[in-house]
């Protein structure tokens, strides 16, 4: 039983990352419509911290200038830059990612600073141990 959720809940993340990253190719476009393509932006292989895993999709939007207090999310996990251009010191490394990237937080201790002279967004998945 705890293994079906497990999937199940896996299976959710998937299907949301692939709804928000790019739509699903179809068969046959009706009426000559252009198709839809699909381009793999992100793939990690994971080791689960449980069997009981909970996830989340949230949206974060940074005004110009806003930095985030260090901090530590529950569990990683891969997050997409939407708008913008954010930069990232996570366990101690710093990176810079701009709109289209994806990157995998790892789960230590972070910072994210927008650096666009705009409003910056991402968007990150995470899967943690259920409380």
């Amino acid at each position: 039983m705890k293994m079906n959720k497990l999937i199940v809940g896996l299976s959710t993340l998937a299907g949301m990352a692939v709804w928000l990253v790019g739509p699903a190719l179809a068969d046959g476009a009706e009426g000559g419509a252009p198709k839809p393509s699909r381009q793999a932006l992100f793939n990690r292989d994971v080791d689960l911290p449980s069997a009981q895993i909970q996830t989340h999709v949230v949206r974060v939007t940074f005004p110009a200038g806003a930095k985030s207090p260090t901090h530590t999310h529950p569990g990683p996990g891969p997050r997409y830059v939407i708008k913008g251009k954010l930069k990232v010191v996570d366990g101690g490394e710093t990176k810079i990612y701009s709109a289209g990237d994806v990157f995998w937080e790892s789960g230590h201790e972070m910072t994210v600073e927008n650096v666009a002279g705009d409003e910056s967004q991402m968007i990150f998945f995470e899967m943690a141990p259920r409380d």
